[in-house]
């Protein structure tokens, strides 16, 4: 059996504190888990929300100012392993929609090829794997018979996976165990087969500690945490759902930062 700490889609954005990237990092010390799967999306990349281009809420962003804000974080979460000198364990991450902004950007604009890239947010310096998208679909990997990505998609069209009850619909749509983030809600299900064998969805919420101004009442919905899940075997585990809160009353007090 091992243990996995899923971490959701953490935003790192260059008008917000990354010091939650501190207290998770006290986290992983002492959970030590066996892998760490980062769900995705922890760059926002606003500089380049195609959505907003010409739009008030674009002036002043910059793409240096996004990257710098996302290496930040990835860099505070690991100073407290380098810190302990231990041995890492397995992480892996998962390209999100920010992320894929990338991407986007140069096939809307081919000059920007070699100007900005993926190799920007420096994911190999920090994570073993790093699955990538599938044409224009998260890519996926499934360890210890748990599928991780991003999102999931439903039905020829490519849409992804929510509604009121989306972590049953990874189990109905999936036929397996599977986890994704993107939606920043909580939700988990478990159903059983004819062999007492467990299958079960999650959808493990956002790691964000402030509210996007875009979303508005939507803030309220959403779930700001990590999950660790214990026991994986076979695509089974019991779940441990870690409130944002939770950690910063038990991590934001320590005086030691890093750099």
């Amino acid at each position: 059996m091992t243990t996995h700490l899923v971490v959701p889609d953490s935003h790192a954005h260059p008008n917000y504190s990354n010091e939650r990237a501190h207290w998770l990092g006290k986290l992983i010390h002492d959970v030590n888990p066996d892998v760490i799967i980062n769900i995705g999306d922890g760059a926002d990349l606003p500089s380049l929300a195609s959505y907003e281009k010409g739009t008030r809420a674009a002036i002043g962003r910059t793409y240096s100012a996004d990257i710098a804000a996302h290496c930040d974080f990835l860099d505070k979460v690991h100073w407290e392993l380098r810190k302990h000198k231990k041995k890492l364990p397995r992480r892996v991450y998962l390209i999100g929609n920010h992320e894929f902004r990338i991407t986007k950007a140069i096939n809307v604009q081919p000059e920007l090829e070699g100007a900005i890239s993926l190799k920007d947010l420096q994911l190999d310096k920090y994570y073993n794997e790093v699955v990538d998208y599938e044409g224009n679909t998260p890519g996926s990997i499934t360890i210890d018979g748990i599928t991780y990505a991003h999102y999931f998609v439903s039905g020829v069209m490519g849409r992804g996976i929510s509604g009121e009850h989306p972590a049953y619909s990874l189990i109905t749509k999936q036929l397996s165990s599977a986890t994704q983030g993107h939606i920043h809600t909580l939700d988990f299900c478990q159903r059983s087969n004819a062999h007492g064998r467990k299958v079960n969805g999650l959808v493990c919420g956002v790691y964000q500690d402030y509210d996007a101004p875009w979303a508005g009442e939507v803030n309220k919905l959403w779930w700001r945490g990590v999950v660790v899940k214990h026991n994986v075997e076979d695509g089974n585990y019991d779940p441990e759902f870690i409130s944002i809160d939770r950690l910063k009353k038990v991590y934001g007090n320590d005086s030691q930062r890093g750099n």
